[in-house]
């Protein structure tokens, strides 16, 4: 799994727990900043198993999802095609995607001129031996180097994986938002799939608005915005006349109409947040919702366990069943974003 430097504790977390719950047992190897995390079954014969169990989309921490060979390392500087295409050929099976990538974490960066000088004639060499073919619904090969002398050769499917190399959607900050928050809920609508409900001419409510970085966003696909905030909101969002602003608690506003979305990048205890979320949906203020919740470093894991009981446990009292989804986006730091709705919405 590749993470989010400093989460690998969480990462770790995350897929030993799943991997208790469908029935394997085994270790995960989580070194400190490193950015990814190796789980290995005590049975090597259910690896197999484990990753074809896994629900990549549940997984919160996990950027990236593969099946690794052991690491091959003092790959010879004159020759390192060869091992790699050996343990390739051994994987037994072709190809339709090649990647090369490495950790996200400054060490490894630079590593990414190697990365590109060292693809093209890896790609040749995988394509003469008949294992890298043109068919995009083939597995995707990874090349995952700790160091340019050590890799992890390794797969992963289309529909268990990250579409995007390193996990990361490569997103460029937009002229006239307000800040750079803004991407936050750029790549929340990406990853969870937002645009087939994101209509022109709906209404959202942005709580913990200014200076308006997440209202941008919605504004710019044609939907009007209350943005809610004691803070000043940006001049030129304000003059598209898209935008109300009112200088309210976040806390205690509710619309008068329902809304279609409600987004929330307020600071406060991500518990407090998981309820209010749950609050608007189950009332009907709001059909959907995007947030973000801030976990406190010591006990992120449990934190984010126990918001979302928090939120089943609402939706249960209101006889309804939620659809949650979370997920620690490139763009966030000491936090998850979340998308919840009914499970009945369409």
């Amino acid at each position: 799994m590749y993470c989010r430097a400093g989460f690998e504790k969480e990462c770790a977390a995350e897929i030993c727990d799943q991997a208790t719950q469908l029935g394997i047992s085994g270790y995960a190897r989580a070194k400190p900043d490193s950015g990814y995390v190796l789980y290995v079954p005590h049975d090597p014969a259910q690896t197999g198993d484990l990753f074809g169990q896994l629900r990549y989309r549940q997984l919160v921490f996990a950027r990236q999802l593969l099946a690794v060979a052991p690491l091959l390392t003092a790959l010879p500087v004159g020759d390192r095609i060869t091992p790699l295409l050996e343990q390739v050929r051994a994987m037994g099976q072709q190809f339709g995607t090649l990647w090369l990538e490495t950790a996200d974490t400054n060490e490894a960066k630079e590593l990414s001129a190697f990365c590109r000088k060292f693809e093209k004639p890896f790609a040749i060499a995988l394509q003469k031996a008949g294992l890298l073919v043109d068919d995009p619904e083939l597995p995707r090969l990874h090349l995952f180097f700790l160091g340019s002398a050590a890799a992890h050769v390794g797969l992963s499917t289309l529909r268990k994986s990250s579409p995007w190399p390193m996990g990361i959607p490569r997103l460029r900050m937009p002229r006239g938002a307000p800040s750079r928050s803004t991407m936050k809920l750029a790549e929340a609508i990406l990853h969870f799939g937002l645009e087939r409900w994101l209509d022109t001419g709906q209404t959202a409510v942005d709580l913990g608005a200014s200076p308006g970085g997440w209202s941008w966003q919605l504004v710019q696909r044609g939907i009007h915005v209350t943005a809610i905030d004691n803070g000043p909101m940006d001049k030129a969002l304000l003059a598209t006349e898209m935008v109300e602003h009112l200088r309210t608690d976040g806390f205690h506003y509710r619309p008068k109409r329902p809304v279609q979305w409600l987004v929330c990048d307020m600071i406060e205890k991500p518990s407090r947040i998981a309820t209010l979320m749950a609050d608007w949906i189950c009332e009907g203020h709001a059909q959907q919702a995007v947030f973000n919740l801030k976990l406190p470093m010591k006990t992120r894991f449990e934190e984010l366990a126990r918001c979302r009981e928090i939120i089943r446990q609402r939706f249960q009292a209101a006889g309804l069943e939620e659809q949650l989804t979370l997920r620690q986006l490139y763009h966030d730091r000491e936090e998850v974003t979340a998308h919840l709705r009914r499970r009945d919405t369409e």
